[in-house]
């Protein structure tokens, strides 16, 4: 029994054997398998085969124009050519600033590994200095990475072939030719002109403003101050545009096309550079303002800002130790003086108060007063002194302008309402910008009721520091207290008595020239408006102006001229003594009086008035007239200075009612 039941298992397992070894060699079954797998294989590849041809098609047909312009963007690339700028001369056209070509060596930093280690390695082919490597630092916080910035500027020839033969060493460094802007005269008449320097953000916003960004492509310089900064538009041009074709390193292979660039416009200045030059010359070392107009047109002649500054410094960008010194003197060198310096104008400002109350029926031209020597308020111990201890005795109008008596302006001053006085002068131009053709001019200080009652409107201030006393109003009738004007307006203002009341806005440029057509365009200057008052009481303050020049407070410093002129002298406190005397060698320099002067020549048919301004110099007489002498016995003689203008020596006892 038990072996039969073993036989059997082993036919089952024999028979088991024999029926798979039958199936695995079943050739049909497996050809048919074959032939599935080979169909689907057939149509994977017909699949990806269509795929590729759908999207060679695709490529090759309906995207040929995008795929060519972008074959053709990487072979051709589109350069701007910046324009030259335009020349800028005085009115004799003598240049003033213009434009050159020259070759800077430039970094590129988004494509130097190690900038240090670069300039470090170039420093051994051409000359970098200090200097150079703090500006470099300077323009890449002020710039993006990708921006090319010149490490060297305006290299000579042999320069240029020596990196040329190290070129390789050095990627994202090349040798560009750029445009620079050149100021052969320096300092002089800097703030007039202004200068350019790199293009930074606030320039952008004022570019897409003015909706001429592509314009500006390729250009790194902009206008910053100045007639610069003013006739941007005119100077700049338009940028030309250059197809070249470019290998693969990006390095240019030929010129496809050029459209040229066109330069900008050329301005003609209405300024005299050598009387602008013998002008400053003539302030030496003090600091100070001067602003020449000539009368009949507003024309600047002249416009001294001292202490300047070299505008060249800016044109490739300054480096931090210049930037630093500049900006931080007590000089204060960028301070554009003429038009944002403000300054209480001392007896300056009597002139205008006069003719203003002849206008206003307040005063006859014969009508005289007693000068104690002071003023005192009614019902006050307290009194405003005179120059002159004693007083000058009984004086008119005409006697009150020529010695500078403070006393008789006291009483014009107490009897005339402020808001009065406020909307007379501010018909002559102060208390509000003259209109001058460059930006940047301060409206200055013509104070009234309202604008008193502004000033100290803040909750830190109370009722009684915005209420208008009578001792302000007699404070502001010597031209102290609140008033503060500019050069620019005492320039303007006086130049308006000059030309018979009538005024012109002073302006900088004279003409424009086309460059294209050479077209000169000259800019016509109409007048502004003319003052409401009669023509005697013009010749009453004109004569007393010429009566200053002859025998009054600054007849010492116009003694021996070779014409009639007429002035002002003024002298503004910038201290407080508090009571005690004045005594200019006591006083710290910078505490000490400024020195004004005001003045036209010649007195019967003007051709150039002026305020001079020097900052701490004292009395008007002795510091601000000398230099309107020299500038007078320049323009209308041609008698050039030997040097600085002098300091006279102080009033003798015997004209002590010369200084005021």
């Amino acid at each position: 029994m038990r072996q039969r039941r073993l036989f059997s298992r082993r036919r089952r397992g024999v028979e088991s054997l024999s029926f798979g070894a039958q199936e695995l060699r079943n050739p049909e079954r497996e050809l048919q398998r074959f032939r599935g797998r080979l169909a689907v294989a057939a149509a994977f590849v017909l699949v990806a085969f269509a795929a590729l041809v759908g999207r060679f098609v695709y490529l090759q047909v309906a995207k040929h124009d995008h795929y060519r312009t972008l074959a053709e963007t990487n072979r051709i690339a589109i350069v701007p050519i910046a324009p030259n700028r335009g020349v800028i001369t005085d009115r004799n056209g003598v240049v003033l600033a213009q434009s050159y070509s020259a070759y800077t060596l430039e970094i590129q930093p988004s494509r130097t590994k190690n900038v240090d280690a670069t300039i470090d390695a170039l420093a051994g082919i051409v000359e970098v200095t200090a200097r150079d490597r703090k500006r470099f630092r300077k323009l890449m916080e002020e710039s993006k990475n990708f921006e090319s910035l010149p490490i060297r500027t305006r290299l000579s020839d042999e320069e240029v072939a020596r990196f040329a033969a190290n070129r390789y060493r050095f990627p994202g460094v090349e040798i560009k030719a750029r445009l620079f802007r050149h100021y052969p005269f320096g300092e002089v008449a800097s703030h007039a002109i202004g200068y350019i320097s790199r293009i930074h953000d606030r320039d952008l916003s004022r570019i897409a403003a003015w909706d001429e960004t592509a314009d500006y492509k390729g250009t790194d310089t902009i206008g910053k101050v100045g007639v610069e900064l003013s006739y941007e538009r005119e100077l700049h041009g338009t940028t030309g545009v250059e197809e070249v074709e470019v290998d693969a390193a990006g390095r240019a292979v030929r010129t496809l096309s050029r459209t040229s660039p066109v330069p900008g416009n050329n301005l003609r200045l209405s300024i005299d550079i050598a009387l602008q030059a013998a002008a400053e010359a003539a302030f030496g070392m003090r600091r100070g303002a001067l602003v020449a107009i000539e009368p009949a047109t507003g024309d600047v002649l002249a416009f001294v800002s001292k202490p300047g500054y070299d505008p060249n410094l800016f044109v490739d960008g300054i480096d931090p130790t210049s930037w630093q010194e500049l900006n931080e003197s007590p000089d204060k060198p960028l301070l554009n003086r003429p038009m944002r310096g403000a300054y209480p104008p001392g007896s300056t400002i009597k002139p205008f108060l006069a003719l203003g109350a002849l206008a206003s029926g307040r005063r006859a031209p014969t009508q005289a007063y007693a000068d104690p020597g002071f003023f005192q308020l009614p019902g006050s111990s307290h009194r405003f002194r005179d120059d002159k201890k004693g007083g000058h005795g009984m004086v008119d109008l005409t006697r009150a302008i020529v010695v500078s008596c403070d006393t008789y302006f006291y009483l014009l001053a107490n009897e005339t309402d402020i808001d009065d006085t406020h909307r007379f002068m501010s018909t002559l131009g102060f208390g509000k910008p003259t209109g001058f053709d460059i930006e940047g001019e301060l409206p200055g200080i013509l104070p009234s009721r309202d604008w008193k009652r502004q000033r100290f409107a803040g909750k830190q201030y109370r009722e009684e520091h915005r209420k208008w006393y009578l001792g302000d109003s007699i404070s502001a009738g010597i031209g102290q207290c609140y008033t503060a004007f500019t050069p620019a307006q005492l320039a303007h203002a006086i130049a308006t008595i000059a030309n018979d009341g009538v005024a012109f806005k002073p302006h900088l440029v004279k003409s424009i020239e086309d460059a294209r057509t050479r077209e000169v365009r000259v800019l016509e200057r109409e007048p502004a408006y003319a003052l409401n008052v009669k023509r005697e009481h013009l010749d009453v303050i004109r004569n007393a102006l010429v009566q200053v020049n002859r025998e009054g407070t600054s007849a010492t410093a116009f003694k021996g001229a070779g014409y009639v002129s007429g002035g002002k002298t003024g002298t503004a406190q910038v201290f407080s003594l508090k009571g005690e005397e004045y005594r200019e060698h006591k006083v710290d320099e910078r505490l000490r009086d400024h020195a004004w002067y005001v003045a036209y020549a010649p007195a019967d048919k003007p051709a150039i008035a002026l305020a001079v301004l020097v900052e701490n110099g004292g009395f008007g007489a002795q510091a601000a007239a000398p230099i309107a002498r020299q500038v007078f016995d320049y323009y209308l003689l041609g008698l050039k200075a030997a040097g600085p203008a002098p300091l006279f020596g102080g009033p003798t006892p015997d004209a002590e009612d010369a200084s005021d």
